[in-house]
Formats: C-alpha cells, sequence, structure tokens
C-alpha cells in the first residue's frame, strides 16, 4: 500500500497540532550567578528506570545554550493559576525574571514559587530534529505541591484552559 507524496504546510501543521491539550512548563537553570528560562509546553516522560523526561526546544533559543553549559535543569509544571508567568517566560529580550519570587533547586537550579511540580535534572541526551533539538534529562529530585484541589496550566486551540470535569474518565 502506498500513500501519496504531500506537502504538510506549515500552518495546517501548526493548526493540527494545537487540538492537542498540553500542560505548561518553564524550563530553567542558573549559570554564572544569572538564573535563565523559558516556557516550553513539549514536554514529556521517557523512563521510569532510569528516571528520564524530555523537552523540545528552538535550535536559536537563546535560553538553552546556557543550560546546556550549565548541564542542569529543573521542570517547573505550572499552576493553573501561573498563565502570566507562562507568558513572561515566553517572551525574548526581556528581563524575564522581574517580579519572579524563586528558590535554588538542590542541583542549584531556579524553582518558581507557585509551581505545581518541578523536577530537577541533569541533561542525559541531546538530539537535533529539524529546527528543535529534543533534551532528555535525568530526575535527580523532585517534589510535589501538597495542595491537592491545585490545577495545571493547560493550553488549547491557542490558549490557555482549565480542566472542567472533576472525575476521572475511565476508558
Amino acid at each position: 500500500m502506498s500513500f501519496p507524496t504531500t506537502t504538510v504546510e506549515p500552518l495546517s501543521f501548526r493548526e493540527a497540532l494545537g487540538h492537542y491539550a498540553s500542560g505548561i512548563t518553564v524550563i530553567t537553570s542558573h549559570l554564572d550567578d544569572e538564573p535563565v528560562g523559558f516556557t516550553c509546553q513539549s514536554f514529556y516522560s521517557v523512563s521510569m528506570s532510569p528516571p528520564l523526561v524530555s523537552f523540545s526546544v528552538m535550535s536559536n533559543s537563546a535560553s538553552y545554550p546556557k543550560i546546556r553549559q550549565a548541564g542542569r535543569f529543573v521542570v517547573n509544571i505550572l499552576s493553573g493559576e501561573q498563565a502570566g508567568i507562562s507568558n513572561q517566560f515566553a517572551r525574548r529580550g526581556t528581563d524575564k525574571w522581574h517580579g519572579v519570587q524563586w528558590q535554588h533547586s538542590p542541583l542549584g537550579n531556579p524553582i518558581i514559587a507557585g509551581s505545581l511540580h518541578w523536577l530537577d535534572c541533569e541533561i542525559h541526551a541531546e538530539h537535533a530534529a529539524g529546527d528543535h533539538l529534543i533534551v532528555i534529562g535525568e530526575v535527580k529530585a523532585l517534589s510535589l505541591r501538597a495542595a491537592a484541589a491545585a490545577k495545571p496550566l493547560l493550553y488549547f486551540k491557542g490558549q490557555y484552559c482549565n480542566i472542567a470535569a472533576q472525575g476521572v474518565v475511565h476508558g
């Protein structure tokens, strides 16, 4: 069986992927007494043993080379109340850390106050993929926020959204 060769238009591709709901994270690190970070919605778990996670970042990112040099990062999983933090860290060329409260993780990375959870990682591997890099990190420490009622910050069809259902759907 063969399929016709087609060209996927970038806008159509982006629209199709926009229908996939994702959580929002801010990837942070600390290098030469300077915190660095960026908003990332392309984050997922890779392996339970060893504990590995991954994120994708644009190859021309201004922040990622500093994270690579540090060799470590924190994944700050944002809560539903942190849309402003997501927007702030998504901007280029601004002081992303203005007004942001944070503390050092066990590995020395910035943990953003109010994050739902955080994962402290060392860079395990990096792979080129088109106009992005796929970064795999080994989780060395983590913390779960105590508030059971806290909701994640979600992104769907170009906007932030909330979980509406209170129950669990079994399939």
